[in-house]
């Protein structure tokens, strides 16, 4: 059986049938790394849910029991796990800080070919034969979002990181802020697929944990492993895209060509390129590709490729702790970076900035870096987003709140969409 659209659609309507799902979507992307079209894993036949305590350590005890595929999520506050460091920001959304899930069904596209990898190979057919509902996007009539930190309040921290970057504090940090909206009705599912079909990335994905969901439209692999090698792509540079294609093209020229997008860039690959040598055989860290431009729904963005050896003395858990936060979410130096962030944002990252994807029965693994995402508690008729950018010492805070807007407006026209 071939992968199709409609099919896709039925099988996103089966998998949130179950307490737990995880899907992975590449969008028909060109990714010369990527493997897979399409991942749908249902159902929670073995569960690791924990705090940030040794949680790295209690992932790697769960994946040697069960030495198979898994799917799940890790929030950003996991850094507490790995560095002396912590989180009293204000959660309103309760995400678990690190979730992974043994599917009971697992269902892989991989050249446009259907499979089910785990589970009764009659649920393909049993899907096709669904009849899809109409879903209704929003359930309520209003979502009211609010901003967590006013344009000026923002702006006037976005100073107070130049005046660190000026002291020598650090070179460049990623500073987030928050959008909220209470008592919000709605479903996730038909949500996300409004979502990806506005804006259609690589490293989408929809992942449901009881009451809690991440819909999530990201560009960007935080960490991959193939075989014995780790890549990792950081994006730094992002440009808005025209409607007119001679435009366009020059917008794309100029970003490749723009001088503080290119510095941003530099300082995240020698910080990636750091943390990837923690985990490499040496000598084998290399910058496959720098300031190359790829092009999204809404944006071009500036992504650069860094790869490793992975040193085989190493657990592959281990290597994902070393690289962990990403490079591309925090800044550099990496703890001070994370240190300000905590001082200054209002919010706490939680599931934002982390990573979702998977681990397979031969330790390779794909995780994506979870930006241009909404995260929605159910339970709490809760939702939020989160949005960033790199301030260096070039930054101009009206611009790197206005490059926030821009990354936030595919997830606001989803939510306040046609009903």
């Amino acid at each position: 059986m071939r992968l199709t659209e409609d099919f896709k659609h039925k099988a996103l309507q089966w998998a949130d049938q179950f307490t737990y799902c995880c899907v992975l979507d590449s969008n028909g992307y060109a990714d010369p790394y990527g493997k897979y079209d399409l991942l749908i894993a249902a159902g929670a036949a073995k569960l690791l849910q924990t705090g940030t305590e040794n949680a790295f350590g209690q992932l790697r005890d769960f994946y040697t029991i069960n030495p198979t595929w898994m799917f799940g999520l890790l929030g950003y506050d996991l850094k507490n796990d790995l560095e002396q460091l912590q989180s009293a920001n204000g959660d309103w959304l309760e995400f678990p800080e690190l979730v992974f899930f043994v599917p009971e069904y697992l269902i892989i596209s991989e050249g446009g070919k259907l499979r089910v990898e785990l589970g009764d190979p009659k649920i393909l057919h049993q899907i096709n034969s669904i009849k899809p509902g109409d879903l209704q996007q929003v359930d309520s009539p209003h979502i009211a979002i609010s901003a967590g930190m006013p344009r000026e309040t923002y702006i006037n921290k976005v100073r107070k990181l130049k005046q660190h970057i000026s002291r020598g504090d650090v070179y460049e940090v990623t500073f987030c802020q928050a959008f909220y909206a209470e008592h919000a009705k709605l479903n996730p599912l038909a949500t996300y697929e409004s979502l990806n079909a506005k804006s259609p990335c690589p490293f989408s994905g929809y992942l449901k944990m009881k009451d809690k969901y991440l819909l999530c439209a990201s560009p960007e692999r935080f960490l991959q492993k193939q075989g014995n090698t780790l890549i990792s792509q950081p994006i730094k540079g992002t440009a808005k895209r025209s409607d007119d294609p001679e435009k366009d093209e020059h917008i794309k020229w100029q970003l490749r060509n723009d001088l503080k997008e290119q510095t941003e860039n530099v300082m995240i690959v020698d910080l990636v390129r750091n943390d990837l040598t923690r985990s490499a055989v040496p000598a084998s860290v290399q910058v496959a590709e720098q300031f190359g431009v790829y092009s999204f729904a809404q944006v071009h963005q500036m992504i650069s490729t860094i790869s490793c050896e992975l040193n085989p003395e190493l657990h592959f858990i281990e290597a994902i702790g070393n690289t962990f936060p990403m490079g591309s979410m925090t800044g550099a130096p990496k703890i001070r970076a994370m240190q300000l962030i905590e001082s200054l944002e209002e919010s706490k990252r939680g599931a934002y900035s982390g990573a979702m994807g998977y681990i397979d029965p031969q330790g390779n693994f794909d995780l994506n870096v979870v930006i241009r995402s909404m995260f929605y508690a159910k339970d709490k008729q809760y939702l939020s987003f989160q949005v960033g950018s790199a301030i260096t010492d070039g930054s101009d805070p009206e611009k790197e709140y206005e490059e926030c807007i821009l990354k936030a407006s595919v997830i606001l026209e989803t939510i306040k969409g046609p009903r």
